[in-house]
């Protein structure tokens, strides 16, 4: 390596150019021609010359970093470690590393409703990505309105012009009653909160199988985390028969549902059958393996940060809503 440069300046004076040239060239600009963008690298790598990111973030008004935020008003027992936000988590923090942005992860329990507020307004980011809406979907909605670079994992709904990423919950939910029913299961339970607005999406998807394919429903509400809902749904069981067909708002409470059931000796398949929703890497490991319906989450972790750029660069995005799959398995 020769000798290294310590500054633009030295480095403009090398290349036979001005700073702003080396600047636009090292920063990857179209607007330099790509032989000069090229030399100036080549020259750069040659004399151990880095920019100082901090340094030009602050000349430009940037953090480099982006928020990813899991707000949670109604589940306060959630943590990051739970599989379905790992699974999103890791896409996530591997395509904003492809943009040179440093991730900032954070768990909020909502005790105010400026909570939101004080993110977007702390200086620490350029642009947020919340995991899910929770029972904030208006606190959401408002901050939306005045800081653009804000992307909901969550559901699209009626009324609401946040920019968001998900899958069809709707459809997502009829498909997986309709299989129950189509099988022959006539007395569904759907196990999860319709406060959240993606899980009110499936049972609303559930409701509109039902209608359209008969049998008996009915709506239990259960919290995510398993000791929780392993607790709700034993007290739901020991209230009189089990349902024959149950399609859980995610995999964790359908695993949850799928131990409770075996701890009282009713088979699954054979007595209930189960299904749950996100196709978690876990699912396919239960026993038996779980039917569920398949969020494309590494797509999805993709589209939230191609938006959330778009919008970081002044440029407009639309809410993207992606097609479910139903997966069948062992279990329903």
């Amino acid at each position: 390596m020769k000798a290294p440069i310590g500054s633009l300046a030295e480095l403009a004076r090398l290349a036979g150019v001005s700073v702003s040239t080396v600047s636009r060239a090292l920063a990857g600009n179209p607007a330099i021609r790509a032989e000069t963008r090229e030399r100036i690298g080549a020259l750069a790598r040659e004399h151990g010359f880095r920019i100082n990111q901090a340094a030009r973030n602050l000349r430009l008004g940037r953090t480099g970093a982006i928020g990813v935020v899991l707000p949670l008003g109604h589940e306060t027992g959630q943590h990051l470690s739970d599989p379905f936000f790992m699974s999103l988590l890791g896409p996530l923090a591997d395509a904003l590393t492809a943009r040179g942005r440093d991730l900032l992860l954070s768990r909020v329990i909502p005790e105010t409703d400026d909570w939101l507020d004080a993110i977007v307004d702390s200086g620490r980011v350029d642009g947020v990505i919340l995991i899910g809406q929770s029972d904030q979907i208006d606190v959401i909605e408002r901050v939306a309105a005045r800081f653009r670079p804000l992307v909901v994992w969550g559901a699209a709904v009626p009324g609401y012009a946040q920019l968001t990423v998900g899958t069809d919950n709707v459809a997502g939910g009829r498909m997986a009653a309709a299989h129950l029913l189509a099988a022959g299961r006539r007395r569904l339970a759907f196990f999860g909160n319709p406060a959240v607005p993606e899980f009110a999406a499936r049972y609303q998807g559930f409701c509109a199988a039902l209608a359209e394919g008969g049998g008996e429903g009915r709506v239990v509400p259960v919290h995510l985390t398993s000791d929780a809902s392993a607790g709700e749904i034993a007290q739901y069981l020991d209230g009189g028969p089990p349902p024959d067909g149950i399609v859980a708002a995610s995999d964790m409470i359908a695993m949850s549902a799928m131990s409770v059931l075996g701890a009282r000796g009713i088979a699954v398949p054979d007595q209930v059958a189960v299904i749950g929703f996100d196709d978690i890497p876990l699912a396919r490991y239960t026993s038996p393996p779980l039917s569920t319906v398949r969020q494309h989450v590494a797509r999805g972790a993709e589209l939230l940060v191609e938006l959330l750029f778009a919008r970081v660069e002044g440029r407009d995005a639309r809410s993207v809503t992606m097609a479910p799959e139903l997966v069948l398995r062992g279990s329903g």
